[in-house]
């Protein structure tokens, strides 16, 4: 009876280690923009310096006359190169191809610190955005910081991997 239970609480193990984890969890289990959530308001100092970036994403690339399309994953990259001042982003907003809005991914401001950085992953099984998603990006800081904010999207054909990246434009 007790090797029933070994085998049974084994295949429980399996089957809990076999799901997928989360791409936009920390270790401890906290989504990543959560977790750097300001517990404060943006004060006159934090906003000196504003801009706002768009960011394209492709969900879905045409492949050939056969497969039409591709599903793609999309990794949204934050990138603070300042080395002594904090970025802050009050908007990480989430566009469709017909330019509806599909998520605000914060409600609160987050911080990043000097040469920080956050990304967020837009998984190949949501189709929301289609072809011509895109991020639209608010940000602040106390002295004029040139962030690098770009989209990494990676996907797969038959045996063939690719992977391509898009620059965000400050559109402020």
């Amino acid at each position: 009876m007790k090797g029933n239970y070994v085998v049974l609480f084994l295949l429980i193990l399996l089957f809990a280690a076999c799901g997928s984890p989360d791409p936009n969890a920390t270790r401890s289990g906290e989504d990543e923009l959560k977790s750097l959530e300001l517990d404060r308001a943006l004060s006159k100092k934090d906003k000196k310096y504003e801009d706002v970036v768009y960011v394209p994403i492709y969900s879905d690339i045409y492949i050939d006359r056969v497969t039409q399309s591709s599903l793609l994953s999309a990794t949204l990259s934050v990138r603070n190169t300042s080395p002594n001042d904090s970025l802050f982003v009050s908007n990480i907003d989430y566009y469709n191809t017909e330019g509806d809005l599909v998520k605000k991914f914060i409600n609160q401001p987050i911080g990043l610190a000097p040469m920080a950085t956050v990304n967020y992953v837009i998984e190949r099984e949501d189709t929301s955005g289609g072809p011509g998603a895109n991020f639209i990006v608010k940000l602040y800081s106390n002295n004029k910081i040139k962030p690098l904010i770009q989209a990494v999207m990676i996907g797969e054909n038959g045996n063939k991997g690719f992977a391509f990246s898009t620059d965000g434009y400050s559109i402020e």
